[in-house]
């Protein structure tokens, strides 16, 4: 797993965004263990008090949770993925119409254009 992290935003933050990227892609399966803090802070080269920062704000959202002596596992709640998929496929579409908005496009526009490059990547 890459860890592409830039220094344009907070380290925690994307952090954040990669790991629940993994969770709600499958690369972390519902109930599955994760590595350990160090282990995973290890790999993202950070600090283990920033990935530590990381899972207590993922636990807050549910994808992951806690047991006291066994350690961090992702949510066995599908429901919970799927709402959390959707929420950011939605933060990203309405980026993307704003930015074609800029570019002074209307709505057929910029459906149309989708539509053009759904059908292409079918090809």
């Amino acid at each position: 797993m890459a860890w592409n992290l830039t220094s344009d935003r907070p380290i925690y933050i994307q952090l954040v965004e990669k790991l629940q990227l993994d969770i709600i892609t499958g690369s972390y399966r519902l109930g599955e263990k994760l590595p350990s803090v160090r282990d995973l802070a290890s790999e993202a080269a950070v600090n283990p008090n920033t990935m530590q920062k990381a899972l207590t704000e993922l636990e807050r959202s549910g994808l992951v949770y806690t047991q006291r002596t066994a350690g961090r596992f992702v949510t066995d709640d599908p429901a919970l993925i799927r709402s959390i998929r959707r929420d950011l496929a939605a933060s990203h579409i309405r980026d993307f119409i704003r930015t074609m908005r800029q570019f002074d496009m209307s709505d057929d526009e910029i459906l149309h254009l989708i539509e053009e490059i759904m059908k292409e990547e079918i090809e």
